[in-house]
């Protein structure tokens, strides 16, 4: 399987790339992203991409692809729903729309989260503007596209998030983790866990097209 991932530099994408990385039958990994991940192996090729809304100096990277996993994402704090709009529907589409037309047997992997509005009509800002992104994906013509909804997200494996706030709730509530995890199942994963679930699923097909924490624990 060949794979592209945007947003490898992400906390989520970390934890996606070092399960791509370990799985053999992950046979090339393409990593595109603002700044490069810094990571070297045999068979991952980094692009450095400044605009990411346009994508065709690169696109002889892009063909022959299987899955993409799109981990890019930012906070909705402070931020109005047109800037939000802007990184979280517009970017993802344009990516999706390239993707679709290279590699039209592709699955589309688009981590999302707890709590999108799918009829996006309800009160929450973020969680209109996810369910307008997860719905104008599950209309595209790619072989399959799945939603990943997870709650609270664990890093491991000495991966850290990049807001610093972020990380210091995991730092600090580290010792914890493991026993709210088995008391909470159904709210809380690991970026491991995500990663492995994004791999399955886009190798073998999953039985939902929107996957919520509990179904991400199944794999």
């Amino acid at each position: 399987m060949n794979v592209v991932i945007f947003g490898a530099t992400g906390m989520v994408g970390q934890g996606v790339l070092r399960e791509c990385l370990l799985d053999p039958q992950v046979h090339r990994v393409v990593t595109v992203g603002r700044s490069a991940t810094g990571q070297q192996h045999s068979k991952l090729k980094e692009i450095v991409q400044a605009d990411l809304f346009n994508l065709a100096s690169i696109e002889q990277e892009l063909s022959g692809l299987d899955a993409c996993f799109f981990c890019l994402g930012v906070s909705s704090f402070r931020m109005s729903e047109a800037e939000y709009a802007r990184v979280t529907y517009d970017l993802t589409f344009a990516v999706a729309q390239t993707l679709a037309r290279l590699n039209p047997r592709m699955t589309f992997a688009y981590v999302s989260g707890a709590g999108t509005d799918s009829t996006e009509r309800g009160g929450s800002m973020w969680a209109r503007v996810k369910g307008r992104t997860e719905n104008a994906l599950l209309r595209m013509p790619f072989r399959a596209a799945y939603m990943y909804r997870p709650g609270a997200i664990v890093p491991m494996d000495g991966i850290r998030s990049k807001t610093a706030l972020y990380q210091c709730i995991y730092s600090l509530g580290r010792p914890l983790w493991p026993a709210l995890q088995r008391a909470f199942p159904n709210s809380i994963t690991t970026t491991s866990q995500l990663g492995r679930a994004m791999i399955a699923v886009a190798k073998q097909g999953g039985t939902s097209r929107v996957l919520e924490t509990r179904d991400i624990a199944g794999y």
